[in-house]
């Protein structure tokens, strides 16, 4: 990108953390605490915990090269160094970026359902999709901003929501006597291996910060030292809100509120006001996770876009690349938070996810995990537990949605499909554009 398009050094180590938090707290706490109860069963604090040791051989990867190699495009930079500008490199790319996008669309339509619960509203009501896509917009306004503002706007949002969740977390466990009520129910070793698949889900905001990194402050050290704080605050509030929430209710009435178990769970815990406070909360952190990952992935796809990798149209907006991929983010997360419920949601972006991961370890482990100084046992463990996890996920949910994986595995060939066939028409030379 040309040295106007982005803010070298506009983001602090503490602004990099935050727009990490943000994006997972927002997702993992309020929208996927009752889904993966649903699979896990009276276990599900301890998915929390295995989600994250996944995670941490996960982002093993991106540490190491983000502290080689930051860039503005982070995933799309590691893709392209691991297999050239090639279609598995654009299309894994792409895959990642839609993963974000659905998360956004996740974080939108679980905004929407706190809000209507505040109100006493039917949460399938049709005013989910419109206060979700009143969200994106919101973020869409943030965002044109500039970077500065998202990075101030996010440490703000994340004091304010850590402490508070935390807080709940607290509260709830000292209100119940720390008593364990959802210790009664069904669970099986394969729905627990599933359930990683969303917590998985939860953590992998930390990519927020790989796609940022040539606008974090010394970028070589910070990035690294990001994902890490970021996933280990992360990993704490879960844990504080899973056992929270498993204590003020029986495991049944989480899955029956599965969209909203923390605002279920705050008032036989809190009363009517911490059900409000929680609410509250719900608004904050999906509303802080929502533009930190808009913020990130236009600018994923806007250095995919100058390596030439996808295409590009102005549609006769003004502005650089940056702003066009900005509107793009906002109206495909519109749509997929009116067309898709919160569970398709989080399914999609699971299987996105987790084949972008897969791709990204194999591409490091094949060509650059000596340059780079990666330990080879990591890397393959980190593509082990992504495959159980997949496989998992997939099984399970062909029994109880097989539409949605027939949904993802046709998605996915249309992403690879699309990118091949412009790769062939307009190959990229070797080199060219590799930003770094």
């Amino acid at each position: 990108m040309t040295k106007s398009d982005y803010e070298r050094n506009s983001i602090t180590l503490p602004g990099a953390v935050a727009m990490g938090t943000g994006v997972m707290i927002g997702a993992g706490i309020f929208a996927l605490t009752g889904q993966i109860a649903e699979l896990a069963g009276p276990f599900f604090p301890l998915s929390f915990v295995v989600g994250a040791i996944v995670t941490a051989f996960s982002a093993y990867t991106y540490i190491k090269m983000s502290n080689a190699y930051p860039s503005a495009g982070g995933i799309g930079m590691i893709l392209k160094k691991a297999y050239g500008p090639t279609t598995v490199a654009a299309g894994a790319a792409l895959l990642m970026a839609l993963s974000m996008v659905i998360n956004e669309s996740l974080v939108a339509r679980t905004f929407g359902t706190y809000t209507l619960r505040a109100f006493g509203g039917d949460p399938d009501s049709v005013l989910v999709p419109i206060l979700g896509v009143g969200l994106i917009v919101l973020a869409w306004l943030v965002n044109v901003s500039g970077s500065r503002s998202v990075g101030l706007f996010s440490i703000v949002m994340a004091v304010l929501k850590v402490g508070g969740i935390a807080l709940f977390g607290a509260a709830g466990l000292w209100a119940s006597g720390i008593s364990f009520e959802a210790s009664a129910g069904d669970s099986s070793a394969s729905g627990f291996v599933a359930s990683l698949a969303l917590s998985i889900l939860a953590f992998k905001g930390f990519t927020t910060i790989t796609n940022s990194g040539a606008e974090v402050t010394d970028p070589h050290r910070n990035v690294g030292r990001a994902i890490v704080l970021a996933i280990a605050i992360c990993v704490v509030v879960y844990l504080l809100v899973a056992f929270a929430v498993g204590s003020s209710l029986p495991l049944d009435r989480i899955v029956a509120a599965k969209d909203y178990a923390l605002a279920e769970a705050a008032q036989p815990a809190l009363g009517q006001t911490g059900f409000y406070l929680t609410v509250a909360l719900a608004l904050v952190a999906t509303a802080s996770g929502l533009i930190a990952s808009v913020f990130a992935v236009s600018r994923m796809l806007a250095m995919l876009t100058d390596m030439k990798m996808i295409p590009h149209s102005h549609f006769g907006m003004p502005g650089t690349i940056k702003d066009h991929t900005l509107v793009y983010t906002v109206v495909i997360a519109g749509f997929l938070t009116v067309f898709f419920d919160l569970s398709r949601i989080a399914s999609l972006g699971a299987f996105f996810y987790l084949v972008m991961d897969i791709i990204i370890h194999f591409g490091v482990f094949r060509h650059l995990r000596e340059e780079i100084g990666a330990r080879g046992w990591v890397l393959l463990t980190a593509i082990a537990l992504d495959a159980v996890v997949l496989s998992a996920f997939a099984a399970m949910k062909w029994q109880s949605d097989p539409l949605i994986v027939v949904l993802g595995a046709i998605g996915m060939a249309l992403v690879f499909l699309f990118v091949g066939v412009f790769l062939a028409h307009n190959p990229v030379r070797e080199g060219a554009h590799d930003h770094h």
